[in-house]
């Protein structure tokens, strides 16, 4: 008997990641629906995945609630800048709100498509 884990255990958990990977990206385009999707399947599939590939799903839910956080703090920049705009600085509070945001979304594609390109090449996240 022999103490070495098998070649495919080594990888379980690889194919979900994917799909989270892709499910992220797919999400701008959907505007944000599978990202929800990504979100749980990530959650649910971490507690199976192997060492290696487990990093993956840390880094896809870490990505996420980072991203959700910066939104929801951009939004209510976004809000106080629509309740401004009649003294006019809220004009730019809501052009700094939306840079940020277009920001965070490309931070969001790079991580998930860099995560996926680390994946796919057998390395962690």
């Amino acid at each position: 008997m022999s103490d070495q884990v098998p070649a495919a255990t080594s990888d379980a958990g690889k194919s979900s990641a994917i799909a989270v990977y892709v499910l992220y990206l797919l999400s701008i385009p959907s505007v944000g629906v599978l990202v929800l999707v990504g979100l749980v399947w990530a959650y649910v599939a971490r507690a199976e995945a192997a060492g290696w590939v487990r990093t993956h799903f840390d880094q896809q839910i870490r990505v996420f609630w980072v991203a959700f956080w910066w939104a929801v703090g951009l939004g209510v920049l976004g809000v106080i800048g629509v309740l401004l705009l009649a003294v006019l600085i809220g004009l730019p509070i809501l052009a700094i709100a939306g840079l940020l945001g277009l920001v965070v979304t490309v931070w969001f594609c790079l991580k998930s498509a860099l995560g996926l390109v680390a994946l796919l090449q057998d390395r962690p996240a």
